[in-house]
C-alpha cells in the first residue's frame, strides 16, 4: 500500500470513528425537557411549598417565592415590549431597564395571585398539541374550585436561546400582557415614558403597603398564642 492510500485509509477510519462517537454522544444526552413539563414542575413546587405554610400556619409571600422560581422561566423582556407595543422604541436603553424591573415585579403580583387563593388545589395540565421542532406552543392548565368555575392558565412559550421560555400568560383566556397595552399607552401619551415608569412604581409600592398591611394581619394570632404561652409560663 503506497503512503497516499495508507494516509486516505488512515482519515477514512478516523472519520468512521468521530462519526460514531457522535452518534454514540448524542444518544448519550438527555432529551430535550418539554414545555409544559416545565410549567407543571415549576407551578406543583410553588404549590406544595405554600401547602407546606398553611399547613404550619405560616403566612407566604407568595410574590416573592413565585418570583424566585420563575425568572428563568419568564421572559420579561419580551413580555414588556409586548405590553409597551410601539412605545417601547421610544425608550432609551435605560428606560427600557426600568420598565422592565418595574413591569416584572407588577406581572408576578397580578399572577401570584392564582396560588394565593387556591393554593390548595392543583394545576392540571392538557395535553400539549405540537408538531415535531416547533418552537411556539401554547401550554395549558385549569385548576378546579369548588363551588366554582374552572379556572385557566395558560403560557404561551416560546424556545430560544435560553430555552423554553413564557412570553405571555392567559387568565381565564384574558391575556395578562395585552391587557395592559391601553392603559400603557394612555399613560405614555399624557406623561411619557418617565412618566409610566413612574405610574408602575407607585403601583408596585401601593402592592408592596398593602401585602405587607396582610402580612401583619396573618402574624396577629401567631403573636397571640406566643404571648399567652408567655404569661402562662409566667403565672
Amino acid at each position: 500500500m503506497t503512503f497516499l492510500r495508507r494516509c486516505t485509509a488512515s482519515a477514512f477510519a478516523a472519520l468512521l470513528g468521530l462519526g460514531a462517537w457522535s452518534a454514540g454522544a448524542q444518544l448519550l444526552q438527555p432529551p430535550p425537557v418539554r414545555p409544559d413539563a416545565l410549567m407543571n414542575a415549576f407551578t406543583s413546587e410553588v404549590s406544595a411549598l405554600l401547602r407546606q405554610d398553611l399547613a404550619a400556619g405560616r403566612p407566604s409571600d407568595v410574590a416573592q417565592l413565585v418570583e424566585s422560581r420563575m425568572l428563568a422561566l419568564f421572559d420579561f423582556h419580551r413580555m414588556t415590549g409586548i405590553a409597551v407595543a410601539r412605545n417601547w422604541r421610544l425608550a432609551s436603553p435605560q428606560q427600557q431597564g426600568a420598565l422592565v424591573t418595574q413591569f416584572r415585579t407588577l406581572l408576578v403580583r397580578s399572577y401570584s395571585g392564582a396560588f394565593a387563593d387556591y393554593r390548595d388545589q392543583e394545576f392540571q395540565y392538557r395535553p400539549l398539541r405540537t408538531a415535531a421542532g416547533e418552537s411556539a406552543v401554547l401550554v395549558r392548565s385549569f385548576q378546579r374550585r369548588p363551588s366554582a368555575e374552572v379556572l385557566t392558565l395558560d403560557y404561551e412559550m416560546e424556545n430560544g436561546a435560553s430555552g423554553w421560555q413564557v412570553f405571555d400568560i392567559k387568565i381565564a383566556g384574558v391575556s395578562l400582557v395585552m391587557s395592559y397595552r391601553e392603559p400603557f399607552a394612555a399613560v405614555v401619551r399624557n406623561r411619557g415614558i418617565d412618566g409610566l415608569i413612574d405610574s408602575l412604581s407607585d403601583k408596585n409600592r401601593q402592592n408592596a403597603a398593602g401585602a405587607q398591611a396582610a402580612h401583619a394581619a396573618a402574624l396577629v394570632p401567631v403573636l397571640m398564642l406566643y404571648l399567652g404561652a408567655a404569661r402562662a409560663q409566667k403565672d
